[in-house]
């Protein structure tokens, strides 16, 4: 059983880019709109159970605004908002606003030299992936990834497995070929779906989720003078993950 491929999500895992990516995005897209809605950091938080941007404001005019008396075209509405909404974070993105998480880039660099295979699985849209790759990893970085499984490719997103199931399809693969790279509970739960062994870097919004099943969980990816912290999981005896580290995890 060798490793073959690295299968990555995105919001959170390679950038943090909820809180100060998306978040921000949506607010402007609904202060454009001329909408007093307004999500707030703990706000966005409870939002995030919910996978998905257009998912995402069903769920809290549902759940938030009992007020809110919804138009008759309101599912064309949402659209427009989330359209919108990728409008600001591609501006945001493209202007630098959202650096890589730690570790990322050299981890990525190594995996190519290795000859590691690289995809991407998402359920954010593909020009959210795009102009994130472009302009915080840098320009062409996006031919990196064999695959760029995003948005709404599949019908049913995270939790369910499906965006993997197609990421793998794609790349000709099985589950034991890989490794899966994840942020979030829901996440989590995608990729075990998929039998994916999977790595968990947390973040602020992810601190508190239920990581049972996780071959680690992590920090972050960590650098070489810069060290992660193993939240739970086997200590492999080294404090940042490179292409050596993935092996042994991927055969433990």
């Amino acid at each position: 059983m060798t490793l073959q491929a690295l299968l990555f999500d995105v919001d959170g895992t390679l950038a943090d880019t909820e809180r100060d990516g998306h978040r921000p995005a949506f607010n402007q897209a609904f202060a454009e709109a001329g909408l007093d809605w307004n999500w707030d950091v703990d706000l966005y938080g409870k939002l995030l159970a919910v996978t998905g941007g257009k998912e995402r404001i069903k769920y809290y005019i549902d759940h938030f605004r009992p007020d809110y008396e919804k138009p008759a075209n309101f599912d064309e509405m949402v659209a427009e908002l989330h359209k919108a909404k990728t409008r600001h974070y591609s501006a945001l993105a493209a202007r630098g606003g959202i650096p890589m998480r730690s570790g990322v880039k050299r981890l990525l660099i190594e995996a190519r030299a290795a000859g590691l295979r690289l995809a991407i699985a998402t359920t954010t849209t593909p020009e959210n992936v795009t102009v994130l790759l472009e302009h915080s990893l840098g320009a062409g970085t996006q031919d990196w990834f064999e695959v760029i499984a995003a948005g709404d490719i599949v019908p049913a997103k995270k939790p369910a497995p499906d965006i993997y199931h197609y990421a793998l399809e794609k790349m000709g693969l099985e589950a034991r070929d890989c490794l899966a790279f994840e942020d979030s509970e829901n996440g989590l739960r995608a990729s075990l779906g998929a039998h994916l062994k999977t790595l968990i870097t947390v973040n602020d919004y992810t601190l508190d989720h239920d990581f049972t099943g996780a071959a680690v969980v992590l920090s972050d990816l960590g650098d070489p003078g810069a060290p992660n912290r193993r939240l739970a999981g086997p200590d492999l005896g080294q404090p940042f993950v490179d292409v050596a580290y993935l092996r042994t995890l991927h055969t433990n």
